[in-house]
């Protein structure tokens, strides 16, 4: 634990060097082109003043011009006449535009019966006609007219020019300067009984800026005025000029002080940044040798803090880490910007707290690049990111939306419409235009009302298939959901009244199938428990002292009878379970169909002798193939033959057929049945299912049930047809080819 909290604290350490080194290069970056100067007066902020020195005498005194000379160079051009006769459209116009202003007041004052105000506006309104047809017959008119117009224009710049001269403070910095045109010879300085530039330098000054004659050393001036974009005359445009000469800021004067704190101000804040510089740069030199011996990267990958990071997909993953990338850079160039302070201002309460938060930000940015590295590579989380599944879970969303496209389709049309309904009522509301209103009244009853109570009928129908669903749900079956059309909701109407149907029949069906579960079971006890009540009550009798040996042969035939009986219904039922449930092999071979029924029907060759039925065989002469298991399909046969002996009415004629067509062989035997055959034929199939109710005969029941799960594993069909008392089983199987 100590070692792990070490570990941490080394870290941590580790991290503020590394924010410190960083900051101080961001300053180094920042505040570089501020420092590196040989001196205060080569910095940009001297510069600037030096520059607004120049800008402010290049308009006050080297391109100076008075009112007068301004309005004397004043200069017409045809183009200007032209402009300004035709400003306000042609003569008819501007004739028509004058007599519209001033017959509204005409009028009015005619109603108040005031003459004098009549004449007075009807006066001026013809001064001015008069006025305008000067304009078109007369250029000097117009004339006249523009170079009033720029005499404003120069009243106007002429008061901006004072007022910016009156708003520079000289005394901020009282340069010297002693400046010549080097075309006119034209001097220009604020300095008395000084005759050359020579006489400027050789006084003690601060600072002395000295402009030659070449055109790379000359100090180039233009006419324009910053103050006064307006002014674009040629006629008021100045020159440009070539000036050389000396600016010089004396050591003494008002300025002297000022300047020489700023200029000691600067010197420390320089040695500061030197110092701080070359601080920071050791320090992430330090940082670098130190993590070869620390490892913090194998350190941070093996914290348990990344299991819970690794939940997180790695687009959010990446996101993070960009947002900590931006306050990290954020952080550490406030932070740079806090070593230009002199006074170190990080000590104080806002610069530690950027510290500490670039520190944090640093340490945040470095975990997050150390674990997610560590994870690029694995394309799984590629395919779990946040974007990915948004994107499929969008996919699904459209998907499902859109499952049945004319629905779909239809609810996007319908929020439309309803949208641009809305859309539209917003706007004829807030622009109240007859002809905008109209339309909208137009568009709104033949769209949108229609689409309303579309909408409504189709919310009615949802609503109506809903209630029959919970309804469906509580089990009331009775009435069918009404429904017209194909669309979806009839479509779902139409299938929540076949399920319906269905639940109707599943519940007969279920129904059905306790009863024959009931009838089953006691069918079973019954049939059991009758040879099995034999067999107990002769072998008590078989103890009996005193027993004859006729009595004790004829109670041992008893017992072998019944527990002969007894075994084939166990085996009988086993059968019969194996065969529903399919659990059966199957030997197929080529068999003949014929030979097989002729086998079976001389196995009851005595049986049918001693009987009082009449067998009528109608068959094929050539044999007919199919590809059957031969044992199977003979007990079959047997179980069919069994049942008409034991089942049919006395001197009756039992008729069995086989009849070959399309590739088909049908088996049929027919006979008339000893007892009644009411209720459910196919409840026939069932095991342990009689015609003989009463359940006399020595049947188990299970003989048609066994005979039809064989034929149902031929893929076969086994069918029975009742008439009154005449009982039919046709049994149908695929031929082969002979």
């Amino acid at each position: 634990m100590d070692t792990k909290w070490k570990n941490r604290i080394k870290i941590s350490v580790w991290v503020l060097l590394v924010t410190f080194g960083l900051s101080g290069i961001l300053s180094i970056l920042d505040n570089g082109h501020w420092y590196l100067n040989k001196d205060y007066f080569h910095t940009d902020d001297f510069n600037m003043h030096v520059n607004e020195f120049i800008e402010y005498i290049t308009i006050a005194d080297i391109n100076h011009i008075s009112e007068k000379e301004l309005k004397s160079d004043i200069k017409v051009t045809k183009d200007e006449i032209e402009e300004h006769r035709n400003r306000y459209g042609t003569l008819s116009e501007q004739v028509t535009n004058i007599k519209e202003q001033y017959q509204p007041k005409i009028e009015e004052a005619k109603a108040a019966e005031n003459e004098d105000v009549v004449k007075l506006y009807e006066q001026q309104r013809d001064e001015k006609i008069s006025d305008i047809i000067e304009n078109f017959k007369s250029d000097e008119h117009v004339k006249a007219k523009v170079i009033n117009e720029k005499e404003k224009q120069i009243d106007a710049f002429l008061k901006q020019k004072e007022e910016f001269i009156a708003n520079y403070d000289g005394n901020l910095l009282s340069f010297h300067y002693y400046l010549e045109d080097a075309k006119t010879g034209e001097v220009f300085t604020n300095v008395k009984n000084a005759n050359k530039p020579k006489d400027l330098k050789e006084q003690p000054n601060l600072f002395t800026k000295q402009y030659s004659s070449s055109v790379n050393g000359s100090l180039q001036l233009n006419g324009y005025y910053p103050f006064s974009d307006f002014i674009q005359d040629e006629s008021f445009a100045q020159k440009p000029r070539i000036i050389q000469g000396v600016i010089t800021l004396p050591n003494s004067g008002p300025t002297g002080n000022w300047i020489r704190e700023q200029q000691e101000e600067y010197e420390n804040r320089q040695m500061f940044f030197y110092v701080t510089s070359i601080s920071s740069l050791l320090v992430i030199c330090s940082a670098v040798f130190w993590a070869r011996r620390l490892h913090p990267f194998q350190v941070i990958a093996a914290s348990n803090k990344r299991n819970y990071y690794k939940r997180l997909p790695i687009d959010i993953k990446l996101v993070g880490l960009m947002l900590s990338i931006f306050f990290m850079a954020v952080a550490l160039v406030a932070n740079g910007q806090n070593y230009d302070n002199l006074y170190f201002s990080f000590l104080y309460s806002s610069g530690l707290f950027e510290f500490l938060f670039a520190v944090l930000m640093v340490g945040i940015t470095l975990t997050q690049i150390v674990w997610i590295y560590r994870e690029l590579g694995k394309k799984q989380l590629y395919k779990e990111a946040f974007i990915i599944k948004m994107s499929r879970w969008f996919y699904q969303l459209a998907s499902d939306a859109f499952y049945d496209k004319s629905v779909g389709i239809q609810i996007l049309l319908l929020l439309i419409v309803i949208f641009l309904s809305g859309f539209g009522a917003g706007i004829v509301f807030l622009e109240p235009e007859p002809d905008l209103f109209g339309i909208y009244t137009v568009l709104f009853l033949v769209v949108t009302i229609p689409v309303l109570l579309y909408m409504f009928k189709h919310i009615g129908n949802f609503n109506r298939i809903i209630q029959h669903s919970n309804e469906l749900a509580a089990g009331k079956l009775e009435q069918d959901l009404p429904y017209k059309g194909k669309s979806s909701l009839a479509a779902l109407a139409g299938n929540l009244n076949l399920l319906k149907h269905g639940v109707k029949t599943s519940k007969k069906a279920e129904a059905k199938s306790e009863r024959l579960k009931t009838e089953l079971i006691t069918n079973v006890s019954h049939d059991l428990r009758t040879p099995l009540t034999s067999i107990i009550t002769y072998t008590e009798l078989l103890k009996a002292e005193g027993l004859t040996k006729e009595d004790h042969d004829s109670y041992l035939e008893i017992i072998d009878r019944k527990s002969k009986r007894l075994k084939g219904l166990i085996d009988d039922l086993f059968e019969a379970s194996k065969m529903a449930t399919g659990n059966i092999e199957l030997n197929k071979q080529k068999v003949d169909i014929l030979q097989l029924l002729q086998q079976a029907l001389a196995e009851y060759n005595e049986t049918i002798k001693e009987s009082s039925l009449t067998f009528r065989l109608a068959t094929p002469q050539s044999p007919i193939f199919t590809y059957v298991d031969g044992q199977k399909m003979w007990r079959v046969f047997d179980n069919l033959i069994g049942n008409i002996l034991k089942y049919s009415m006395e001197n009756t004629r039992v008729y069995v057929s086989v009849v070959f067509e399309k590739q088909k062989v049908q088996i049929s035997f027919k006979n008339v049945s000893k007892y009644e055959l009411g209720g459910n034929i196919e409840e026939l199939f069932e095991r342990f299912k009689r015609g003989d109710t009463s359940r006399h005969t020595d049947g188990s029941g299970l003989g048609l049930a066994i005979a039809k799960s064989i034929v149902d594993l031929h893929e076969g069909n086994l069918e029975i047809d009742v008439d009154g008392d005449l009982f039919k089983v046709t049994i149908e199987l695929d031929a082969m080819e002979s």
